[in-house]
């Protein structure tokens, strides 16, 4: 007999414990060499663990426990031959699937009890409910007996009698909440785990400060509604907001380098290029991929890179690699309506830029006031590195050229057209 055991794999450096999130097969199942066995969880992603041999395997840990990395949690017993169990899109990772029956004798065909028996609008008497789950008497069933009934005039001038009745005594429409008082408890996740920890070490760490200001969008999206259908079947990609704040980001990070600094040790560290972190919603919390030298990118490859990234991310395909080093973050409650918010800076960076729904305001304009859509946006950054100076040139050099397109380009004979790059 010779038993092989499977390690957890270290993730990156400076991650010492990982969270098992779940098992894809089940104990006793014989394995393929290759073959993945288990997902885990680890403060930044989620990765899965490869069976090294194949054989019949033994799980030595529960799905939720958090693990060290270099701990053995399955065993491999080579000796034993077999054919890997195939899983099926509809079963569950960890439990053993329910064996089919290989000969089915004829047997009568019983009528279902309606699931939602004991919730129908009948009039039943809770005996009567009770005997028609015990009897296998369904709610459409006992309906097509009523069906089946022959009413007569004394029916008809009952009901005619007790017709007040019944509406004053009918239920009024109620929400769909269950009235129960019970509670639940889950595990935190170890990417849920892990970010709480950061936060709360931003706010005390940090002396984080919020500035805000107002963009009118009318010129971003005037220039969408005109040449986003062009844009797509040139490149492939829609033509979104997020392409056009990323470039706006990128120059005005060229005009204020503190904001794109970060704080080592007793130093301060300078970048001459910007990896944008784009903050994403995904099923297991919130994620950052980083779009590598953005400032170098066209509309184009911004809004592929962020749509293949995002995927990633929100499939849980993402790699540690594309979710660190940025050296500043972008995020977007807008998505969610979000008017005004105080976005947390993402470690170690020293400032974010958070971005709001877009909503039709009065303005004024040349001594008019008109309507027009305005996004309120918000930069949240260390005053330990950014002074109020810095912080407010930044953003507004950031309003401006979201106001005015035209000044992301030097020079151009139809600046419109060479940002877009049609």
């Amino acid at each position: 007999m010779s038993i092989i055991e499977i390690k957890v794999p270290s993730p990156g450096e400076s991650i010492s414990e990982v969270q098992l999130a779940n098992w894809l097969v089940g104990d006793g199942d014989y394995v393929e060499r290759d073959q993945e066995v288990a997902e885990i969880d680890s403060d930044k992603a989620t990765l899965t663990i490869s069976a090294t041999e194949e054989g019949k395997i033994k799980l030595l840990a529960g799905e939720g426990d958090t693990i060290e990395v270099g701990s053995t949690v399955a065993t491999i017993d080579t000796s034993v031959k077999g054919e890997a169990k195939k899983l099926k899109p509809e079963s569950t990772p960890g439990k053993p699937e329910k064996k089919e029956e290989k000969h089915k004798e004829p047997v009568e065909k019983k009528i279902e009890p309606a699931k939602d028996v004991l919730q129908t609008e009948l009039h039943i008497s809770p005996l009567a409910k009770k005997l028609m789950l015990e009897k296998n008497v369904s709610e459409a069933g006992f309906i097509e007996f009523l069906k089946s009934l022959r009413f007569g005039k004394r029916d008809i001038e009952e009901f005619l009698s007790k017709k007040d009745e019944i509406k004053t005594t009918k239920k009024p429409a109620t929400s769909s909440w269950s009235g129960k008082r019970d509670t639940e408890r889950k595990k935190m996740s170890m990417l849920r785990k892990k970010l709480a920890e950061r936060l709360v070490s931003v706010k005390n760490e940090t002396a984080m400060l919020t500035t805000f200001n107002e963009v009118n969008m009318t010129p971003v999206m005037e220039i969408r509604k005109k040449y986003k259908e062009a844009f797509k079947e040139k490149y492939g990609v829609s033509l979104g907001f997020m392409s056009f704040f990323t470039k706006a980001v990128t120059e005005a990070l060229k005009h204020v380098p503190q904001v794109n600094a970060m704080i080592d040790g007793d130093e301060i560290v300078y970048y001459d290029y910007a990896d944008i972190g784009i903050a994403v919603s995904s099923p297991k919390g919130l994620m950052v991929p980083v779009l590598r030298n953005a400032e170098t990118m066209s509309l184009a490859e911004i809004e592929a890179n962020i749509k293949e990234l995002a995927g990633k991310a929100r499939n849980n395909k993402i790699t540690i690699d594309e979710m660190t080093g940025g050296t500043f973050t972008i995020t977007n409650g807008g998505v969610f309506g979000s008017m005004l918010s105080t976005p947390i800076i993402n470690p170690p960076q020293s400032a974010i830029l958070g971005m709001h729904n877009i909503v039709e305001r009065p303005v004024a304009v040349n001594g008019k006031v008109e309507i027009h859509p305005v996004m309120y946006v918000a930069l949240s950054y260390d005053h330990r590195i950014i002074d109020g100076k810095e912080s407010v040139t930044f953003l507004v050099k950031v309003k401006e050229m979201l106001e005015n397109p035209a000044k992301m380009l030097f020079g151009g004979n139809d600046p419109v057209i060479e940002l877009l790059g049609l």
